[in-house]
C-alpha cells in the first residue's frame, strides 16, 4: 500500500513511517501541512492518505477540510483522519459524504498496531472504520440541532399526522384527543420550532416543511 501521511508533529510522523514500512507498506510522502498534503496527493496519487486534523497554520482544522478536498477531487484515495480531536462541523460533512475508502480514529484510542494495520487496509479496500467515541459525539451534535428533539414524543404524532394533510379535528380523532388539545400541541410545535409569529407566514404549513425536511 502506498501511503501518504500528514502530521505537523516530525516525531510522530516518523515513528509511524517506520511502523508502516515494518509492515510492508510504502510512504511515499510525509507532510506537516494541509497545502503540501494536497500538493503530494495531486503529484503522487497514494492509495491512503493519513491525515491530522490540526495542522499550520491556525492548528484548527486544517487537515479536515484538506481530507474534504481529497475526497472531492481524488475519490480513489482513501483517507484516514487520525487526531486527537473530533472537529464536528467537518467530521460531520466527512461522514456524510457518499463512498467507502474513510476513516477517523482518535490517536489515544488507538491501543494495538494490529488495529491500526488493519483499519488502513479495510480503508485501502474501499471500507469504512470510525472509532465509536466519534460517532458518539457526532450523533449527540445531531440530536442538539435537529429542532425536531425538542419536540415531545405526543408533538412528534401530532405533527407527523398534520404532514398527511389532516385538520385539527381529524388528528384529534385519530389520537383519541380534544380538538382543544390538538391546538394546544400546534402551537407547541411552532414555538419549538422557533417559527415566526407573522401575518405573512402560516406556521402551520411552516412546521410541517421542517418536518418532511427532517
Amino acid at each position: 500500500m502506498r501511503l501518504i501521511l500528514a502530521e505537523d508533529s516530525v516525531l510522530l510522523r516518523e515513528g509511524l513511517t517506520r511502523l508502516l514500512a515494518d509492515a510492508g507498506h510504502e510512504v511515499v510522502a510525509g507532510v506537516g501541512d494541509a497545502a503540501a498534503l494536497l500538493r503530494a496527493v495531486a503529484a503522487l496519487r497514494p492509495d491512503v492518505a493519513v491525515v491530522d486534523v490540526r495542522m499550520p497554520p491556525t492548528h484548527t482544522d486544517e487537515g479536515l477540510r484538506a481530507a474534504l478536498e481529497i475526497r472531492d477531487r481524488w475519490p480513489a484515495t482513501g483517507v484516514l483522519v487520525l487526531s486527537q480531536y473530533v472537529e464536528k462541523t467537518y467530521a460531520g460533512r466527512l461522514l456524510g459524504g457518499a463512498g467507502g475508502g474513510l476513516g477517523y480514529l482518535l490517536k489515544d484510542r488507538v491501543s494495538e498496531v494490529g488495529d491500526f494495520l488493519d483499519s488502513l487496509a479495510r480503508i485501502h479496500a474501499g471500507g469504512a472504520v470510525f472509532d465509536p467515541e466519534v460517532v458518539r459525539q457526532l450523533l449527540a451534535r445531531t440530536t442538539r440541532t435537529d429542532p425536531l428533539s425538542r419536540l415531545s414524543e405526543r408533538e412528534r404524532q401530532v405533527l407527523a399526522h398534520l404532514a398527511e394533510g389532516l385538520v385539527n379535528a381529524a388528528v384529534a380523532a385519530r389520537l383519541h384527543l380534544s380538538v382543544s388539545t390538538v391546538e394546544k400541541h400546534v402551537n407547541a410545535i411552532c414555538d419549538k420550532l422557533d417559527l415566526p409569529r407573522h401575518a405573512d407566514y402560516n406556521r402551520r404549513t411552516l412546521a410541517v416543511l421542517r418536518y418532511l425536511d427532517a
